[in-house]
């Protein structure tokens, strides 16, 4: 469950990006995430445990280096025992920005889950830590992650298995490469399982940077796919077999780009940045 905001705190910034966010040319994810991290004072640790290469960290290190962050450190975990370890958790304890590289999603909270440095993490978001991750590293931010599913836009019993997550928030379910993965289907799965969350569908190049009013807005060169299951008026989910079409009335959807918005409290979107000015 995500930790209590202390007194005087503001909860800080929460970011899921879909994955293959550009690098070279425009990187305004990566120098958002910089910016609301701290800017020209942002102290930012790397997690690449989702990912089995080696070089993953360091690029990620240069990365936010170049951006402007005043610190930037490399924190991989092996086991978990690691993340046991003081001298991470202090470490941790003076981040400003934490990101979670791509990868498997299933590594990171099998290595972290229920483990002191998985309640850090949350703690630092709740005082005022930006917290993001890249493809694997979005999908784990939610209490409820897909771990695995489907590729398609059907809707169908057990084709998704979720997962907990590293609990930062309970509003929503990311999942990430998803117009270039058909992944329609399986949100719409995992919503059916849980209609109080709303999934967020992150195209490649995108991202949502969710601020402490709960409010998303979208960045980057792709869309983002909401739906919102609240107000579902049936689902047949409870009586059709594994590996059975579900029928699902009432789904409302919305398609976002970069500069549009989504009240995760309210259920409102808005386009209203997108809209041109009146002469």
């Amino acid at each position: 469950m995500p930790s209590k905001v202390p007194d005087g705190s503001t909860r800080g910034w929460i970011v899921p990006i879909g994955g293959a966010e550009n690098k070279e040319n425009d990187r305004r994810i990566l120098e958002r995430f910089v910016a609301v991290s701290g800017g020209e004072a942002a102290d930012v640790v790397v997690i690449p445990t989702a990912s089995r290469m080696h070089e993953t960290g360091p690029r990620y290190e240069k990365l936010f280096r170049e951006l402007g962050a005043a610190r930037v450190s490399v924190m991989d975990f092996d086991t978990r025992r690691d993340c046991q370890e003081q001298g991470r958790l202090a470490r941790l304890e003076e981040a400003t920005g934490i990101f979670f590289t791509g990868g498997n999603q299933l590594r990171l909270t099998t290595l972290l889950g229920g483990t002191p440095i998985a309640t850090m993490i949350r703690k630092r978001n709740a005082a005022g830590a930006t917290v993001g991750g890249t493809s694997a590293g979005a999908s784990i931010l939610s209490e409820h992650m897909i771990a695995f599913g489907d590729e398609g836009a059907s809707v169908i019993s057990g084709s998704v298995r979720l997962a907990p997550g590293l609990g930062l928030t309970n509003r929503f379910v990311i999942d990430q490469h998803f117009r270039q993965r058909d992944r329609l289907g399986r949100l719409i799965t995992a919503l059916a399982y849980n209609p109080f969350s709303v999934g967020i569908g992150l195209d490649e190049d995108t991202a949502v940077f969710i601020g402490p009013d709960e409010t998303l807005e979208v960045e980057g060169s792709g869309g983002v796919t909401i739906v919102d299951a609240k107000e579902t008026t049936f689902s047949s989910m409870d009586s059709v077999s594994e590996g059975q079409p579900v029928c699902m009335l009432g789904l409302k959807v919305h398609v976002l780009v970069a500069g549009a918005t989504f009240n995760l409290h309210t259920r409102i979107a808005s386009a209203d940045h997108l809209r041109p000015t009146k002469q």
